[in-house]
């Protein structure tokens, strides 16, 4: 009876590290981008497994206005499968830690994610961005 309660005990800890590992997210660090007057370094993303934190592209990072006497804002951009760029503004003359999850409703999990950051430089000129680092996760492997 002692070795079958204990069979029953390895086979439910062997099938839950399972399903902790297939609900673990994908981690990985972003590298530092950067151009004039904006720099976002420190950061880190995971593509969460579907059914946790909504599938997300979570990440996370330092957003600096690297040029602060110039008077403009800064800000990064994130774009998810066919969506629109979304804006998450810094502090103009400062530094902030940003910490966001970009997902689609209709769909169970997100696995490709672009980033870039940009200075804000008003209506009359064009905000000059880094290139675009595209992110992505390959859920067949």
């Amino acid at each position: 009876m002692k070795k079958v309660v204990l069979g029953v005990a390895a086979l439910g800890l062997m099938f839950s590290a399972a399903v902790a590992a297939f609900a673990s997210p994908q981690k990985a660090d972003i590298p530092t981008l950067e151009t004039d007057g904006v720099k976002f370094s420190a950061g880190k993303y995971e593509f969460n497994r579907p059914g946790v934190n909504h599938g997300a592209f979570e990440w996370k990072g330092r957003l600096t206005d690297a040029l602060s006497e110039d008077r403009h804002n800064v800000y990064v951009e994130v774009k998810i499968h066919g969506h629109d760029w979304v804006r998450y503004y810094g502090k103009q003359g400062g530094s902030v830690r940003l910490h966001k999850s970009n997902w689609d409703g209709a769909q169970r999990y997100t696995g490709k994610a672009r980033l870039r950051v940009c200075r804000d430089r008003g209506s009359l000129r064009p905000d000059n961005c880094a290139p675009v680092k595209v992110l992505s996760y390959n859920w067949d492997r």
